[in-house]
């Protein structure tokens, strides 16, 4: 199984419509997409107040639909923070993990982030968007119709029914240093980050390399927090080329009698 984590705001459908090509020529995965409290059609709860909890939520449903297996984890923007939490706490349960723009540093104000640059334009781009949509000039790098309807058939319908109360409510950090590891993680990883990214940037994932010694860091020109779809390209070699690493460490690793 391949847990796929959404960012914040969001649902499922963004890695859905992003990693499941990755998958037609693939055999032997269960992808997982699961939407976290108070996104989607997932409800939130009174109790869950922190980042340690939506962490035990993640943890109790990993439990729960792959009793004993072992994971992979794919984790975006703020679903990487949650992501990383889960090596935290499983490492040794896992064989792969894939950082997608990953939220590093929680804390807005805290984070290393580059001004925001468009260096691709585009004037049909510029010319359909609605006024609720003008936010997207200060989001992509590489404008163009292509990333607009990524964004208005996956983002978009998310963003709508997302529970932004109860995110607001939600204490950003978890309570432990998620990125003090008991030891390295040992299985093949890979952060893709966009080199003009204003959320959350690309300097903040290559200060954490060291814990992962199989991790290939790649920073891509010509891409902001919109990665997948701006370098569309770039982002199914890269994946591929990890998912062919993370086949060969559980082969490995877990040899079949």
């Amino acid at each position: 199984p391949i847990l796929m984590l959404h960012g914040w705001g969001g649902d499922h459908h963004y890695l859905f419509h992003h990693m499941e090509p990755m998958f037609t020529n693939r055999v032997g995965w269960r992808r997982l997409y699961l939407n976290l409290p108070g996104h989607g059609k997932t409800r939130s709860a009174e109790w869950i107040t922190s980042q340690d909890h939506i962490l035990d939520v993640v943890l109790e449903f990993m439990d729960a639909i792959a009793p004993g297996e072992r994971f992979v984890i794919t984790g975006m923007s703020v679903g990487g923070h949650v992501a990383r939490g889960v090596v935290h706490h499983r490492a040794s349960q896992l064989d792969g993990l894939l950082l997608l723009v990953p939220a590093i540093v929680v804390e807005e104000g805290k984070r290393k982030v580059p001004q925001h640059r468009v260096l691709r334009e585009d004037t049909k781009f510029l010319a359909s968007l609605t006024p609720e949509e003008q936010e997207l000039r200060r989001i992509y790098v590489a404008q163009s119709m292509a990333v607009l309807e990524v964004f208005r058939n996956t983002l978009a319908p998310a963003f709508a029914v997302a529970d932004y109360g109860f995110l607001a409510r939600i204490k950003q950090s978890f309570t432990f240093d998620v990125d003090k590891l008991a030891e390295p993680f040992p299985a093949p990883t890979l952060f893709l980050t966009g080199r003009y990214d204003p959320w959350v940037g690309y300097q903040n994932a290559f200060e954490i390399l060291d814990n992962y010694p199989r991790g290939t860091y790649t920073v891509m020109d010509l891409a902001g927090h919109g990665l997948a779809e701006e370098q569309q390209t770039l982002f199914r070699v890269l994946v591929s080329e990890w998912l062919d690493r993370v086949e060969e460490y559980g082969a490995i690793a877990n040899p079949r009698v």
